[in-house]
């Protein structure tokens, strides 16, 4: 057993005790999904200790775990206690104390005695089951079932943006090839209509009743390349399940990390391309949610009611009209009333939505960078981007959450500067709450 030099072990009744003290971070090495609420080491009950921060063991492999570990705030705890599978605490104790950290303890009771105590508290992400681990998604493959999946039909999808080379370089076996572009418009890039969403999704063997998994492959869009949005495949994948929502496909799922989970684990790519049957129907009216998505004029009622915030999903150089995040949009600024979002550097990254491994980051981070701009779960919020796709991944966030009234601005930037009738603002704001890490400053 790796030694942990400063370190002791606690017990159970000490770590309740701990979960009351202000001075004390609570740490879960488990894997994100495991946290997140997937029952992977066999605990009794999924999530994580109540109040624990999501810190796995496979990113002390990173250059970045300093500053993983900073982002985190963990130093800045007098005291820690790291739990987790086996050895999973030892190693990222072990790694906390290399980085300064004088005051580690290891809890190494959480499966024995934790997860089996019903009156020891644990939070979950609420829907965490539509936000699979490349674990579960092999074992579907290989069996034809898996946890909250059995006797489903399964249809995997491999999104892309008019990049089929993409997914010909090899997907996750059995995986179809799905173009946004069949579930997006390629002048307004909303949503397609009803009748075009049908044919769609009928044509990859989808109706309502379906269970679809959704992936794609991130491989760093550049912003002089003609079609930047074509590298942002897991990106688009967050679309493709907004819109598969608001159609009334009933389970829906994201594979977390996309394509980057599933090589991580060392699983196999295939060359090969399944030949779904043409479902007979969709089986209900679309769309089954018209409420997900919301249009200009709903938007402009949105920033006028005190119950609603209509979301920028944006970078700081877009909101301040320093670029307009996009090749093929001339204007500059933002939306006036509309509370930021802050996705991350620029229109195809999503850092402040995601861990490095692009996995979604922890939710009470997101909820907490949220609630510090005033956007909280009681009110209506309408997320909103460039042309959807950033907006389409911070409403899944909010989705998995649980939140009761969320849904996307399809329109966006690009729709609202379209009309010169729109008011523009530019320059830095002083009436915007700024949450969550800046860049492009």
């Amino acid at each position: 057993m790796e030694k942990v030099s400063g370190s002791r072990k606690i017990s159970t009744p000490q770590l309740l005790e701990a979960l009351d003290d202000e001075g004390t971070v609570v740490i879960d090495a488990r894997p994100v999904d495991a946290y997140n609420g997937w029952r992977l080491g066999g605990e009794s009950r999924g999530g994580h200790i109540e109040g624990a921060r999501s810190l796995p063991r496979k990113w002390l492999n990173y250059i970045d775990w300093p500053d993983i570990v900073e982002d985190k705030g963990v130093l800045s705890f007098p005291r820690a206690v790291v739990y987790g599978y086996g050895e999973e605490a030892v190693k990222v104790a072990s790694g906390l104390e290399r980085l300064g950290h004088g005051d580690v303890r290891v809890y190494h009771d959480f499966l024995d005695e934790w997860s089996e105590d019903p009156s020891l508290p644990m939070q979950s992400l609420p829907r965490h089951r539509h936000l699979v681990p490349a674990q579960w998604l092999k074992l579907l493959i290989d069996t034809g079932s898996a946890p909250t999946c059995e006797g489903a039909s399964p249809v995997i999808c491999h999104c892309h943006y008019r990049n089929r080379a993409d997914y010909e370089q090899g997907h996750i076996p059995g995986a179809l090839d799905l173009d946004t572009n069949s579930l997006e418009d390629t002048v307004s890039w909303n949503r397609r209509s009803p009748d075009e969403l049908a044919a769609a999704l009928e044509s990859k063997g989808i109706d309502k009743d379906s269970t679809v998994i959704l992936y794609g492959r991130f491989s760093h869009p550049r912003n002089d390349d003609p079609f930047p949005g074509s590298s942002a495949g897991q990106l688009g994948a967050m679309r493709c399940a907004f819109i598969m929502l608001y159609a009334g496909v009933n389970d829906v799922r994201v594979l977390n990390g996309g394509m980057q989970s599933w090589t991580d684990e060392g699983y196999p790519l295939s060359d090969s391309e399944p030949s779904p049957p043409r479902a007979a129907g969709f089986g209900a009216d679309i769309p089954q949610r018209p409420d997900l998505a919301v249009d200009t004029d709903e938007a402009k009622r949105i920033l006028g009611a005190e119950d609603s915030n209509l979301v920028c999903v944006r970078s700081w150089p877009e909101l301040i009209g320093r670029v307009s995040g996009y090749n093929y949009i001339e204007k500059k600024g933002r939306i006036p009333g509309a509370v930021f979002g802050n996705c991350g550097s620029d229109a195809y990254h999503m850092e402040n939505y995601r861990n490095l491994d692009h996995t979604t980051r922890e939710f009470h981070e997101i909820g907490r960078m949220w609630a510090e701009a005033g956007i909280t779960p009681d009110k209506h919020n309408s997320f909103y981007c460039g042309t959807g796709w950033r907006g389409s991944e911070a409403f899944f966030n909010a989705w998995l959450m649980g939140w009761p009234r969320i849904s996307v601005y399809d329109g966006g930037w690009f729709e609202w500067s379209s009309d010169d009738a729109n008011p523009i603002e530019t320059g830095e704001p002083a009436d915007i709450k700024v949450s969550g890490r800046l860049y492009g400053v």
